[in-house]
Parts: C-alpha cells; structure tokens; sequence
C-alpha cells in the first residue's frame, strides 16, 4: 500500500448538502483556495441528503407543529419558527444567487412551490392551532397564513384527508401557499457538479480512517482508497466533518476538548409512499400533525405531496426506528464504539433520562404494515393498502451532551456545529431541520472558522445574501424584497407553469 503525502488548503470530509454547501460559499469568496473533497460512497449526496432518505421539506416553520410549543401560561412561543424562517430565507437567498449566475440549472430541478399545513383533531389540539394561528398570522414571516375548523373549507384544501372521515371530533387546520417541497439529493449533486468545474478535487470511494493534528497546528488525514486499499496523507489547514452520522466518530478521533463529553443516539425512519396516480392527484400539500406523547420530535406524522425525479408521488411518516447504525451504509458497531471513557456517564445519563423514547422507538419497530396503515388512515381514513408500499428513510444521530438547563445526558433535537477554539476544524451534528438551514448554518461556520477574512469577505457575502447580518423581522420591507425576488427567481410562484425554461450550467 501507498502512503502518499499531499497538502490542500480546504478538506471537506462527506458529500452531502452541508460539505457541497461550505464548498461552494468558499468557492466564490476564495475561488483561489485549493478544496479536496472526500467522500466514502460513490456518489454525492448518497446518505443523509438522499431525496429517500428524508422528508424533503423545506423547514421554514410555516407547518410544524413542534417549533411552536405551548407554554405554562398557554401562550404560544414562537421565537423559534421566527429563527428557523429567518434561516430558510437565507438559504433561498443564496439558492437564487446561484440561479441568477448560472451557477446551477433549472431551479425546478430541485424545488417545488408547495402549501404547507398543520392539521389537528381534538377540541384541546384546535384550541392550540388557533392560538398558533393568532400568533403567527400578523407576523410578516407568516403572511399568508390561514386558519379554518370548517369541514366544506378543508375539504377543498385537503380532498383526500377529508374523503371517508366519520368522526365527529372537532378538526382543524392552517394553510399557507409560500412552503416547498426540496429535493435535496438533486440540489446536492448539483452543487457538487458546479464544484467539479471549479477544479475542487473530489474523491469518492474514499474513507477518513484516522485524523491528527500536526506539530504545525494543520491536521493530517489518513484515507484510504476503498476499492484500491491504498493509502495518502493529506494535510491541511482547515477541516469540516460534515459526515452526517458519521461525523461523531472522526470529531473524537480528532481529539479536541470541545469533542469531549459528547455523544449520539442513532434513529432510524420508514416512510409509506404511495405511487397510484389516482390517488396521488388528490393530495397536494406537505400536511404535519402533532407528535403522540412520548415520540421524538422527528417522528410528527406528516402526509407530503414529493416532486422526485419529475414524478409526483405521496409519503407518509416518518415510523422511527432503531439500529446500532449511526448512517444508513453504517455498521452495526457504530453505536457501541462511539461509547469512550469521557462520554459514558453522558451516555449512561442520556439512556436513563429517555426510558419513554426507548419504549416508544421497541413499538414502532415491532409495527407490521397493517398497524402502520391504521396510523396512515389517521390522515387518509380510505387508504388502501394495495397503494401503499414502505421506503427505509436515512439514519438521524441524535447529538446527547451535558447542558446546564437539564443536566447530564440532554437528548438535543437539532443542528449543531462544534469546532475548535482556533477554527482550525469544525464538525455538523444533529439532525433537522439541517438541509434547509444549511446556508445559514455554514455562514456562522465560517465566521466562526475565518474571523480573520469576515471584513474582506463581507461584501461578497451581502452580495449573495442581501439579508446578511439584518434581521428580517425588524425589516418587514427588506423581507418582502426579498421574498419576492426568491420567489420569481426559484420559479415559487404558483402561477408559474411547472416547466421554466433551463439554465446553463457554468
């Protein structure tokens, strides 16, 4: 075996929206920086990021549930859907960006305009949509947000849901025409394809083994060619693990303090795609109910109306699951070797702290396809089970720490980045809403990771995110400037035919 040694100025370890993200926002603010991409399956965009392995929404808040929980008092916080909004438009920005330089094709290609809706039954859970509904409707994040507990009115917005409904419990749910539906496997590849032109080096079928910090302060790569067995050293200055599950591994071996103490709860998801035209034409819409008590909360059941490879079809979901697996091309010693001397009482706490979680993922994974279409006809009462057949979704590494507010072993439900004090190295944890954040999550990366180059960098950044460093709830006018040129740039008005016309590709 080779042990070849070579130096670059940028590695990205993984081939998903997060690296394909980083390297094209570096890309065109440092077009002179050497970036290696390593990646150990075949193709970009294969795990995590893969239009199968999620749900494909893009998480602006406009119809889940879960970030605008119910307070003590009984009023709705919202801070949360305002932030994660804010964070979708940043991506939007920059996704138009790379449209309006023809930098990726047609934007249909990977996103849809689709409603986005929250639907709920129960007297308890109708008072709580309207009180969200009051919440939200005046924001001007949320403009255009509807409300309607009326039977004639939902069954114009949602056919298919309504069809065969018998009970008499109180029903209701908000609109909102301004949601998508992203194919994020198809953005993926996209961004990579524009990287490749750029002369980024990128080597799939390639697996990070080891990573150490040099006396230099660099750090070295040991990767290994999977279909060859050969080995290189690759050094550089800066390293982003964006690896999915598999970025916990490479951030302990990496050895820094911040890695420390940290630990990860693998969950795995199904979903029942249904692809009978007859009935795919009655729905469309992304529909999120609320969670049952005691599931996480990735597992709000959700009908959604997919757009993947110009066929329309029907998922519903996610069923959690559980493997050892922390990707879905993983093993099944992931879990236990990601156990060290620094995080077991982490991960002792986190196991004692989420005995319901634990029960609950037991039940879903003993469900046969009968009990999943009796959750399923919760939402569509006259589902067949003909239609419908299960697609394995991809693994979630749910990040585990020890946090001040709850204590040792806090389940985390969200994206994170941790990285080193010197910046020299960053890793991305965690799961949703991750993809559609992405932008904005590798922009703090970035001025976390190069402090030195954010004044130089500034006007470029502005220029590909217009909305940088404001804060688009205090400028309503800037929002709608914006949000009206996203719209006409990424094709999102529904008025616009389905086909628009192709752009090149540089």
């Amino acid at each position: 075996m080779g042990n070849r040694q070579t130096r670059t100025d940028v590695i990205l370890i993984g081939a998903g929206i997060m690296s394909a993200t980083l390297g094209s926002l570096l890309k065109e603010l440092v077009p002179d920086w050497e970036i290696t991409v390593f990646e150990r399956l075949a193709n970009a965009g294969e795990e995590s990021s893969n239009e199968w392995n999620n749900a494909g929404t893009g998480h602006s808040a406009l119809c889940e549930l879960n970030y605008t929980p119910e307070k003590p008092d009984g009023s709705i916080d919202i801070s949360k859907a305002i932030k994660i909004n804010d964070q979708f438009q940043v991506s939007k920005q920059f996704w138009s960006y790379l449209v309006n330089s023809n930098l990726i094709r047609n934007p249909r290609d990977f996103i849809m305009p689709l409603p986005h809706m929250s639907l709920v039954q129960g007297e308890n859970n109708v008072a709580f949509l309207k009180k969200r509904f009051k919440a939200l409707s005046n924001n001007p994040l949320f403009q255009g947000l509807e409300f309607s507990d009326d039977p004639k009115k939902l069954k114009e917005w949602i056919p298919l849901i309504m069809e065969g409904r018998t009970s008499n419990e109180p029903i209701a749910a908000t609109k909102i025409d301004s949601g998508t539906d992203v194919n994020f496997g198809a953005l993926t590849r996209m961004l990579f394809d524009h990287l490749k032109s750029k002369n980024v080096d990128i080597k799939f079928k390639h697996n990070v083994d080891d990573i150490k910090r040099t006396s230099d302060g660099s750090w070295e790569l040991k990767v290994r060619n999977i279909d060859s067995g050969t080995v290189e050293r690759v050094t550089s200055k800066f390293v982003f693990i964006g690896g999915g599950g598999g970025s916990l591994h490479l951030l302990q071996k990496s050895g820094i303090p911040e890695g420390k103490h940290i630990g990860g709860f693998p969950v795995s998801g199904l979903f029942m795609v249904c692809n009978n035209p007859d009935v795919v034409a009655q729905h469309h819409a992304k529909v999120y109910g609320k969670a049952k008590v005691g599931a996480p909360p990735m597992s709000v059941p959700h009908l959604d109306t997919r757009f993947i490879d110009n066929k329309k079809s029907l998922l519903f979901g996610p069923f959690a699951g559980f493997s050892p697996k922390f990707l879905k091309n993983g093993s099944m010693f992931d879990l236990l070797t990601s156990v060290k001397t620094d995080n077991l009482v982490t991960m002792l706490a986190a196991g004692a702290k989420n005995v319901p979680l634990t029960k609950y993922l037991i039940e879903q994974v003993m469900l046969s396809k009968e009990k999943r279409m009796e959750e399923l006809r919760d939402f569509v009462p006259n589902a067949k089970s003909e239609d419908w057949d299960i697609v394995v979704a991809g693994q979630r590494v749910q990040v585990i720490k020890d946090t001040a507010a709850d204590g040792k072993g806090t389940l985390q439900f969200g994206t994170e980045v941790i990285s080193a004090a010197d910046g020299s190295i960053a890793a991305l944890l965690g799961a949703s809403p991750g993809a559609s954040t992405a932008v904005f999550v590798m922009l703090e990366l970035i001025k976390k990771c190069f402090p030195q180059h954010i004044k130089a960098w500034e006007p470029k950044i502005k220029e590909m995110i217009p909305s940088y460093g404001v804060s688009l709830l205090k400028n309503p006018e800037l929002f709608h400037e914006i949000h009206s040129s996203t719209t006409r740039t990424l094709g999102l008005s529904k008025n616009l035919p389905l086909q628009i016309a192709r752009r090149s590709v540089s």
